[in-house]
């Protein structure tokens, strides 16, 4: 192995992953995809482009698969990206000469999130920063769904961004949010949480209100309003789900 291993976590990305994988191929020759079970081209492909592939039956649990793919390398550096998120070249850059140099850290990207073909600035969708780039035996993840790094390393921000190419369609945005409010809701109702009807519609309506006011989603146009009540469905989802668990369990509520 080499000094840094790209980490991509995928299920069913043939449309993304090519691209990936030579974006990755841009910081190392090293490139890993943990898949989870694909039914299309996607570790076919991957393998085409130069990828290498290891596999992880999905159990809905998103650190599981990030830790996994620290037991499939030997490198001295790991930076986890996913299938469609796309280094520009200063990142690239970045990276390569923190690994070559060795500099301790913890490092994260500025990420752009892209909807539809709209690059938002503002509101729930604004730029944001993710954790990626670290010594393989310095971090574990945490979290089934919006998964975390525990790290001790000092945090630092790489140059350049990474553009979030999340969702290309309102379909899949509402796949994806039915999908991750499931897990959101199981995993909380695990460890004790509870809810009722009133507290999920208080958490949406200011969940939205945040986004709209504080976050400053108006300055995106109709766009950022609309992600507005994106955000407030998505968190009412989270609660009422919760809620539902509760019933079906037949709790006092």
């Amino acid at each position: 192995m080499g000094a840094l291993t790209v980490c991509i976590l995928t299920k069913n990305e043939d449309k993304n992953i090519v691209t990936a994988v030579k974006n990755a191929m841009k910081c190392t020759s090293d490139v890993l995809i943990i898949d989870s079970g694909s039914t299309d081209r996607t570790q076919p492909l991957a393998l085409e482009a130069g990828a290498r592939s290891a596999f992880r039956a999905w159990n809905h649990d998103f650190a599981a698969q990030r830790n996994f793919a620290l037991t499939q390398t030997d490198a001295e550096w790991v930076l986890y990206l996913d299938a469609d998120e796309r280094m520009n070249d200063a990142m690239c850059h970045c990276v390569r000469q923190i690994v070559k140099n060795d500099a301790p850290g913890q490092y994260g990207m500025v990420r752009h999130m892209v909807f539809n073909g709209y690059r938002f600035r503002y509101g729930i969708f604004s730029p944001d920063t993710v954790y990626r780039l670290f010594r393989r035996t310095d971090v574990n993840w945490v979290g089934k769904v919006h998964e975390h790094p525990e790290c001790s390393a000092p945090k630092k921000i790489l140059e350049g961004v990474v553009d979030h190419y999340t969702y290309d369609s309102w379909h899949q945005w509402l796949e994806k949010a039915d999908y991750y409010t499931t897990i959101w809701a199981e995993e909380r109702y695990q460890k004790g949480k509870r809810t009722s009807l009133a507290n999920a519609f208080i958490h949406a309506f200011l969940g939205g209100l945040r986004a709209l006011i504080i976050k400053k989603a108006f300055f995106d146009g109709w766009m950022g309003i609309i992600s507005c009540g994106q955000h407030a469905f998505y968190t009412m989802l989270k609660y009422v789900k919760l809620y539902e668990l509760q019933v079906k369990n037949k709790e006092n509520i």
